[in-house]
């Protein structure tokens, strides 16, 4: 709410519009800076209806405006104070009449820069950065392979590169647009130095830094989006882990750490919605033990909120979103969201987090169960001692079994790294486990570089 004691009508257009294109607001005449209320009813005071028809004759694109008029006694006398009530527009930009633009930053309505209202424009939908012309750019630039794949999906072979990108507005004004280039460049980064993305695997549940830095995989993909996606995936393929346990039926069954289509459809949405307009930030896949943080740039775009995210449907960049639907990628009708809510709600694990770490990003997490599948394997040794009715298992046993469990065979090399001691022990104590009667050897023979152990079932 801002208060102001005396204001001319025409003077409180740039409030009411940098209201309407933040978040909404109360404009409240009569009151003082410091609270101390003044009233309206001063000599030469403007009326509420004065008010109402400046704003009515002096804004584009109207906003939704309540009026409130509060009777209330000053002084002994009757007085009122006015109460302009504005409401957020969430798919139009709100301006003067001579296209003057306003925006709400914290107690001030502060005048946008041409490059601000452009900004204002794509968050609002008004305007979209993936329809920019990509001027001196050409067809060229493309890849025609993933062109040819592209025409497959759509089943239009018999039609010409440049028919099929006219038709799907990737060319208008006979030039490239942005879209095209993000979908189909052989290069993007050189137009667009953002359109990439960064994965980092973390040893640890925490981003340390300096001596302590935990970084133990940093990968850099550029290229197409379609490249984008399916390096993505294959990265964090290679290092997600599978957990392994005994079932009652005997049999070793295997659970991913996470459903695979919710990290999958957390990457896809991170590439096809963010905002590709600003030049300083990448989408970032952050992996950690205990959880996943797909990282995209961007705010929450038109009507969408982390509320009804689940249910609401909105695409930044509709062009590229409506090619991944194309290439078998993106859901329609928000299937995908509210199926990794659904997805992570069947390995029973944690709700899905989405959140903001800033007003330009949005951030999804993924959360698993590594810490009690941990508790969960100790007890499993603790079984297996009372099972055999074995006498305590030592330190390098327990971990050699607890990884068993998780990962159903391990090697003598495996077993040396995991209890940090040399092969000869490794294989000393993995022997003394068959003697117990605790696992089993796999192998041809002594020397069978192939030879493995697991647990006696």
């Amino acid at each position: 709410m801002d208060f102001i004691a005396r204001i001319k009508p025409k003077d409180i257009l740039q409030h009411i519009i940098a209201f309407a294109n933040a978040d909404g607001g109360t404009l409240a005449i009569g009151i003082e800076d410091n609270g101390e209320i003044s009233g309206t009813s001063y000599q030469g005071a403007y009326t509420i209806e004065d008010y109402q028809l400046a704003i009515q004759q002096g804004i584009l694109s109207q906003p939704s405006v309540n009026y409130e008029k509060l009777k209330l006694e000053l002084n002994g006398e009757f007085d009122h104070l006015f109460l302009i009530h504005v409401d957020f527009s969430a798919d139009r930009l709100i301006k003067t009449r001579n296209e003057e633009v306003y925006l709400r930053i914290g107690d001030k309505s502060v005048k946008q820069t041409y490059s601000q209202i452009q900004q204002l424009e794509y968050a609002k939908g008004e305007r979209l950065f993936e329809d920019n012309l990509v001027m001196e750019s050409n067809l060229s630039d493309l890849d025609e392979g993933l062109l040819s794949e592209y025409k497959e999906h759509l089943n239009c072979k018999e039609l010409t590169t440049q028919q099929v990108l006219e038709a799907r507005g990737f060319i208008q004004k006979r030039q490239l647009t942005t879209a095209a280039i993000l979908l189909f460049g052989k290069n993007p980064t050189y137009y667009f130095p953002q359109a990439r993305l960064r994965f980092l695997r973390y040893e640890g549940v925490s981003r340390e830094t300096g001596s302590r830095m935990n970084i133990v995989k940093d990968q850099t993909f550029e290229g197409p989006i379609p490249h984008l996606i399916r390096q993505a995936q294959k990265a964090i393929k290679a290092q997600l882990r599978e957990f392994q346990f005994l079932g009652e039926d005997g049999r070793f069954k295997i659970v991913p750490e996470y459903p695979e289509f919710a990290w999958f459809e957390g990457i896809v949405n991170a590439i096809a919605h963010r905002d590709y307009s600003l030049r300083g930030d990448y989408i970032r896949i952050s992996m950690f033990d205990d959880r996943l943080e797909i990282f995209s740039p961007g705010s929450l775009s038109n009507i969408v909120t982390l509320e009804n995210m689940r249910y609401t449907r909105y695409a930044r960049n509709p062009r590229i979103a409506r090619a991944l639907v194309s290439f078998g990628w993106v859901r329609e009708l928000n299937e995908g969201v509210n199926r990794i809510y659904d997805e992570m709600a069947g390995f029973y694990l944690n709700e899905p987090e989405y959140s903001q770490p800033h007003p330009h990003a949005l951030q999804l997490k993924l959360e698993n169960n590594y810490a009690s599948r941990q508790l969960r394997m100790d007890d499993r040794v603790d079984d297996l001692e009372k099972k055999l009715d074995q006498d305590t298992f030592n330190e390098n046993e327990r971990k050699i079994l607890a990884y068993l469990y998780s990962h159903g065979q391990i090697t003598v090399k495996l077993a040396s790294e995991i209890i940090e001691m040399s092969d000869a022990t490794a294989r000393k104590l993995l022997r003394g486990l068959v003697y117990k009667n605790v696992l089993s050897w796999h192998g041809n023979s002594k020397r069978d570089p192939k030879q493995y152990y697991t647990i006696k079932p």
